[in-house]
């Protein structure tokens, strides 16, 4: 706009100019404002779901999965618990009552090490500090994290019942999970089992699979010669009379350490399997060979070639067809040891293949599901016992008695110990070696300490997954049917977590740590069985409520038992997995506030959830555990729908880590540019995927946070004292803004179907594309002439501020689950006596704002408007004009591309000061023409009309009548 001395008569007009004025800046500066929202909201989820049961508003459940307290949050927190955060200030948007209990897993390996550490750092060992002492410090240890997650994860926005947290370590928690452990063991599902399960010497307890990952690591193998020793009278001459030499069977495996506890080969009844006799051995070798010629080796047809070559055997013959059948063989040690001397039967077992190795597996059934499997399948019922809880050979087993396979202390913890090489050794004194060699393979690690894990034969505590139930199903059948009956999001979640209940063996549900909430059972010396007395039961839980879970360990068994002898019952003191911790949390957290279950508080909740919503690695973790749980004790899932997460990843797609420094901390993010930046990065990733996040991704997170927060400002700026008596009636709407509204009315359906279906990408996006192409491009540039300069009374004005109120009302609607703290300071800066911009529901859309027929024409504008300013553009960029005030433009074209234009002022559609549309031609062409015409001082549009009213010899006659009406308001 031109000031006095551009202005003959020297009046400066720029005051008569209606410019948007907000003292919403331009720069957020979100890292200052949004503490000071968070404590102006003060209990705000408590206030909502106050104000929504008041309106009777449907309630919607969202279960917390809980985060272990251990340590400040991650990215990964930050993501999980945002995704949350949108849906439940979502569902708040869509009209209901939201339940949403944040809660934290307290028991463990990770706490349980932390204390340990701290009593070394004082000279103290574990076994030096009572008990009591010892779980003492770790619930404090835990209580200390949950305090400090609390106020990270507020400080990210998120809403929850944060004053009534639940803790899995809690007294009454722990009583309630002792509760759900006795609905196990009084309905039959629970047994005590001896078999391999899978052991952290590191951590001295069982595992579950949720509880392994695994890496690449480097194993021995080992080509192991079994003697033969006898044979049924199927099998050849060459074989019975052992003529020329005694044949041996070959094995090969990756655990050399596992040997010792050999009492067993499975073959596979469909492999071929040949005799062999080495005639001759490859020559110029550095070392000599274990094979010599004139050996007999049973190994299958397929693999005696790739068997023979690492042997460095150069000839053989196939003396004839092998059937192992009947055959049994001396151990490899017993020439060594007599305490090797047991037969060494072959077995037929089903997971042997012909892929690799020798067709022969090796089976120590104290240390393998399949050898285990295969051992009790042949009538084998004694296993043996060679692995301590350390990871060291008993005192009874010869030759390696006391030798770690992993080592538990010092600095080499969870590395391979002298295990592997001395059983080696000793198969080479034995003769029994064939060849050796090293093999990278994925191999199982605890997800907890990282170190490798065995298989281990110990007694534990299961819960069956295939015995039959009251209602003659399984477990597993409940579980899968209950699968089949959940909604997943993505839909890819059902047939992953599906293929992991249908092939998963019993849950493993003891640990022998200190930790935990414990098996707080009896079982009956003479019968192994587990009591059943509801009394009992009773009194347990009581004491469990009222002390924790130390009155089981400290209070006598007489106290419990009430008039059984305690003498008769051993306690178990083990303590629960604690995946069977978390897979209860429906049960405390849910269930106890159903109203119909007896709930009468002002929290109500219902069981089951709505939705559970975790990373895509609980499929084997907390969503098994609770539809596990909710199975065996309720028939059904805890839950409705589940919603699952990919994993944060660096800006290479490489997975972060702290010793690689690539790592992404929320803290730095939010104190360097707010949690609302944060918050879009997760609305804007595909959170089903695996998403990326670094300082190039966040860069471009604040260009489309810029984006959003200059539209609101221009809002703001334009809707200063817009009141009902301005609006307009929509029959009254010029084209642009009726174009406008039906926009208004398609993003209203989209958003509310995206928020309901959880696409919070499919909100943000679409809403971002709106404030870039129909309004900052197109609706803002046409509209920006009519606001600054026609009087505020005039109709088309009207319109674009009657519109404008419309798009504020639904951009800080919809964006407010996403960016809450911008939409909150946007909605208190032109309502400061409003309320909270959080408690509003996205206003209801009119049907009438419908309009194809307009938003066709306005498609068909936008293609003609794209060449025009193509063409202006270059004029600009060749300095033929100044700016498109100065153009004048000629476009020609087919008379189809003009119908569009129909009632519209082309000029005021391209934002020049006229405009000619000419029929003629195929194609859309454009002339850019000088405006030839003088310039007005006010609005600086050159239009035929400048100087027609004498009073205002400078302005046009629009012009001219606002700064009328504008005099005549401050005369």
């Amino acid at each position: 706009m031109a000031d006095a001395s551009d202005t003959p008569s020297g009046r400066d007009y720029r005051e008569t100019v209606f410019l948007p004025e907000t003292p919403f800046p331009m720069r957020g500066g979100l890292p200052q404002k949004e503490p000071a929202i968070i404590e102006a909201w003060g209990d705000l989820y408590s206030d909502l779901r106050k104000q929504r049961q008041a309106e009777s508003a449907p309630l919607y459940v969202l279960h917390d999965g809980p985060p272990y307290a251990n340590g400040d949050i991650h990215i990964g927190h930050a993501l999980n618990k945002t995704l949350k955060d949108f849906v439940v200030r979502s569902r708040f948007l869509l009209g209901n009552d939201v339940d949403y209990v944040p809660g934290w897993d307290c028991h463990g390996l990770p706490i349980e090490w932390k204390i340990e550490e701290r009593y070394r750092a004082q000279g103290k060992r574990k076994d030096e500090v009572s008990k009591a002492e010892f779980r003492q410090a770790c619930r404090e240890y835990a209580a200390g994290w949950i305090d400090v997650q609390r106020d990270q994860f507020k400080r990210l926005g998120v809403l929850g019942d944060w004053d009534h947290r639940y803790a899995t370590m809690d007294f009454t928690t722990e009583a309630a999970i002792v509760a759900e452990f006795h609905k196990f063991k009084n309905s039959g599902q629970l047994y005590r089992g001896s078999k391999p399960v899978m052991w952290s010497p590191v951590e001295r307890t069982a595992l579950a699979d949720a509880e392994i990952e695994y890496h690449d690591h480097v194993s021995p193998t080992v080509w192991v010669k079994f003697p033969v020793t006898g044979a049924t009278d199927d099998h050849p001459d060459e074989l019975l009379a052992f003529r020329h030499a005694t044949p041996s069977v070959v094995i090969w495996t990756t655990t050399p350490w596992t040997i010792p506890a050999n009492r067993a080969i499975s073959y596979g009844p469909e492999i071929a399997y040949g005799l062999y006799e080495v005639t001759a051995m490859e020559t110029g070798l550095e070392f000599e060979p274990w094979a010599k010629p004139g050996d007999r080796l049973i190994v299958a047809d397929k693999l005696a070639e790739e068997v023979f070559k690492v042997a460095k055997i150069a000839t053989w013959t196939r003396v004839d067809d092998l059937n192992p059948s009947g055959l049994e063989c001396a151990h490899p040690l017993a020439e060594l040891s007599a305490g090797y001397g047991f037969s060494v039967p072959l077995l037929a077992g089903d997971h042997v293949t012909d892929d690799a190795g020798t067709g022969f597996v090796h089976t120590a059934p104290g240390h393998g599901a399949d050898d285990f499997e295969v051992w009790k399948a042949h009538g084998h019922h004694e296993v043996p016992d060679t692995v301590d809880p350390d990871g060291a050979y008993y005192d009874h087993v010869p030759l390696f008695a006391g030798l770690k396979v992993l080592e538990t202390e010092g600095k080499k913890t969870g590395k391979f110990g002298p295990a592997n090489p001395a059983v080696i050794d000793k198969l080479i004194e034995a003769g029994a070696l064939l060849a050796r060699g090293r093999m990278e393979h994925s191999y199982p690690h605890s997800w907890r300490s990282k170190a490798p894990i065995i298989f281990r034969n110990t007694p534990q505590w299961f819960i069956r997954m295939d015995a039959p139930l009251d209602d003659d199903g399984t477990l597993r059948e409940r579980a899968l049917e209950a699968i089949d009956r959940t909604a997943f999001h993505p839909e890819a979640g059902r047939n992953r977590i599906r293929s992991m209940v249908e092939g998963r063996p019993d849950w493993l549900i003891s640990r022998q740590r200190a930790w935990g909430t414990p098996l707080a059972m009896f079982v009956d010396k003479q019968t192994g069985q587990p009591l059943i007395d509801s009394e009992v039961d009773a009194r347990i839980t009581a004491a469990v409520a009222e002390g924790g879970a130390d009155a089981w360990f400290t209070r006598p068994d007489a106290d419990f038992l009430g008039a059984h002898d305690p003498a008769r019952y051993e306690k178990i003191e083990d303590i629960l997995d604690v995946w069977f911790d978390s897979g209860c949390t429906h049960a405390f957290t849910l269930e106890a506030r159903d109203p119909a279950h007896g709930y009468t508080g002002d929290r109500p909740s219902h069981w089951p959830a709505d939705l559970y919503l975790e990373g895509s690695d609980q499929h084997r973790g907390w969503f098994q555990s609770n539809l596990l749980e909710g199975a065996g004790t309720r028939g059904r899932a805890p839950y409705d729908a589940v919603l699952t997460h990919g994993f944060t990843q660096d800006e290479n797609g490489e997975k972060m880590s702290k010793s690689r420094g690539n790592t992404t901390d929320p803290a730095v993010v939010i104190k360097e540019s707010g949690a609302d930046i944060l918050r879009l990065w997760v609305a804007l990733v595909d959170y089903a995927e695996d998403q990326r996040i670094g300082k190039q991704i966040l860069q471009t997170t604040v260009d489309a946070y810029r984006k959003l927060r200059n539209t609101v400002r221009y809002l703001l700026g334009a809707l200063v004292g817009f009141d009902e008596a301005e609006r307009l009636p929509l029959d009254q709407m010029p084209p642009l803004e009726t174009f406008i509204l039906h926009r208004l009315w398609e993003l209203d359906r989209d958003v509310r179907k995206a928020y309901a279906e959880y696409r919070f990408q499919d909100v943000v996006r679409p809403v971002l594309e709106f404030c870039s192409n129909d309004l900052s491009a197109l609706y803002f540039d046409i509209r920006k002439d009519s606001l600054y300069c026609d009087r505020p009374d005039a109709i088309r004005r009207r319109a674009a501020r009657t519109v404008m109120h419309e798009v504020f009302m639904r951009l800080t609607a919809w964006l407010a689950p996403l960016t809450p703290f911008t939409m909150e300071e946007a909605w208190g800066t032109r309502y400061p006596d409003g309320g909270s911009n959080c408690a509003r529901v996205i206003p209801e859309t009119p049907a009438e704002w419908r309009n194809v027929a307009e938003a066709a024409r306005w498609a068909g504008v936008q293609t003609v408007l794209e060449v025009v300013n193509e063409s202006l553009e270059a004029a600009r960029r060749e300095k033929a004009i100044g700016g498109a005030l100065d153009a004048w433009p000629v476009v020609t074209g087919p008379a189809s591309a003009f119908v569009s234009f129909e009632g519209l002022d082309a000029a005021e559609v391209f934002r020049t000061s006229g405009a000619e549309l000419i029929v003629g031609g195929e194609a859309v062409t454009v002339e850019v023409r000088l405006a030839d015409h003088p310039k007005c001082a006010r609005s600086w549009r050159r239009v035929p009309d400048v100087g027609s009213d004498p009073d205002y010899p400078e302005l046009s006659a629009r012009d001219a009548d606002a700064v009328r009406w504008w005099d005549a308001q401050h005369s």
